[in-house]
Parts: structure tokens; sequence; C-alpha cells
């Protein structure tokens, strides 16, 4: 009967408008979880140039640590090779000096310098350094004394008195360049033989380095002295290393 058709169908007919809302609302759901899940374009490029400079900065920071890395193997490499040959002067780097007496480490320089003015290498001898407030004596002066003592003629050897090795090299350079001298054979310990041939380079010479091979600088003293030469090299590459001595004093 009609009526009874029409009670029956009230069930069925819920049932579906029940459904058509629960996926209604679900949908609904999943768009809102989407959203969150996915920002707005204008959100996402608000986070791309921070991402862009950390990238950035972490580019730099890799370049610059193998730089260094470079450097420091560089530093070690030319602490390790001997240009010995014939040249116009013969440089000895200076160091400590006591009272007029040379420090260990400047006897092993000097003595190195005695040896290679020995072979014939050079015709003179060019000691360096300045001294501290109550000294005595200066680094080229205890270091003249020493090797006239070893037979080395006092009109072999040229003094400049310098506070840097920048400052002894460039006063060096000013006295051989009285004589039309270019041609220098540094001696000084390892770790510092890349920046002197480099500083010298800088001021115009035509520089080879004779590591002494005798310094009493060991162990991890010698790599500490490396890194902090590879910084000064590094950087003095870049600037100039008068430039950086303007900075460092």
């Amino acid at each position: 009967m009609t009526v009874g058709a029409a009670s029956d169908a009230s069930p069925h007919q819920g049932s579906e408008v029940e459904a058509s809302r629960g996926s209604a609302s679900a949908e609904v759901a999943g768009r809102e979880a989407d959203e969150l899940r996915d920002p707005m374009p204008d959100e996402r490029e608000g986070h791309r140039p921070g991402r862009i400079a950390r990238r950035a900065v972490a580019c730099v920071a890799g370049l610059l640590a193998v730089y260094f890395l470079a450097t420091l193997w560089i530093v070690f490499r030319t602490g390790n090779t001997d240009q010995a040959r014939p040249v116009d002067a013969i440089v000895v780097l200076g160091a400590a000096q006591y009272d007029g007496r040379p420090s260990p480490q400047l006897a092993a320089r000097l003595d190195h310098a005695v040896e290679l003015w020995q072979q014939g290498l050079a015709p003179l001898v060019v000691t360096t350094g300045g001294n501290r407030p109550g000294d005595r004596f200066t680094e080229a002066q205890a270091s003249a004394t020493y090797l006239e003592a070893r037979g080395v003629p006092a009109d072999a050897i040229v003094q400049v008195e310098g506070n840097t090795s920048y400052d002894s090299l460039r006063l060096a350079r000013d006295q051989l360049r009285t004589r039309d001298l270019e041609r220098v054979l540094l001696v000084s310990d390892p770790y510092h033989a890349l920046r002197i041939r480099m500083i010298s380079q800088e001021l115009g010479l035509v520089a080879y380095v004779s590591p002494t091979r005798t310094s009493p600088v060991r162990g991890g003293d010698v790599f500490w002295h490396e890194l902090k030469e590879a910084a000064g090299v590094a950087l003095g590459r870049i600037i100039g290393f008068d430039r950086l001595l303007q900075i460092t004093g």
C-alpha cells in the first residue's frame, strides 16, 4: 500500500543522506589536512632565501677548509725541500739570543748556514733580527759573532736588524740591492720556509729555501708552528704579506 511503501523507503533514504554527509565531512577534513601539510606557495617562497643562505655559508666554509688544508700541506712539503744552489747571498732568519749567545734554535740555523757557505754556494751571509727591550745584543749581532767564530770572515757578513720576518727580509733586500744582488738562499726552521720564501718573492727577491735539519723544535711543537704558518700564508696570499703585517703588527 502507498503509506506502507513510503514508510519502507524512509530508512533507506536516511542512510544515503547520512553516508553523503559523512563523505563530505571526510573530503573537508582531507582538504584541511592537505593544506596543513602543503603550505601555500608564498609561504614556501618565504623559507627559500634562508635555505639558500645556509647552503652558501656551508659552501664557503667548505672551500675555506680545503684552502687551509692545501696550504698546510704546502707548508709541510716546502719545509721538507732543500733548494740549496749557488746564489748571491745566504740569509739566516733570526731567533732568540741570550746576551749575545744564540739560542739552540738560532744556533741550528747558523750551523746550517756555515755548511752552505763552506760549500761555496754564496760569497755573503746576511744575519737578521732585532732585540727586545733591555737586550745588549741583537739577534743579527749574536749571529754574526757566532759565524765569525766558525770561520766566516767579517767582511762576508751583512747584518740587518728587523723585528719581524717581513722587516728582516725587506732590510736584507735593500742591502743586497746596493750591490746589485737579488738571488738568496733562505735558512730557517722547516715550518718557516714557505712563508719566508713567499715574503721574499713579494719583495722582489729570487728566493730559494734550505731549512735546517737540526732544529730543537720537534714533535707536537712543529705541528703547532705549521698550523700557525699555514694560517699566515693562507691569509698573506690573499691580502699580501705587507698588508698582513700592518693588520697583525
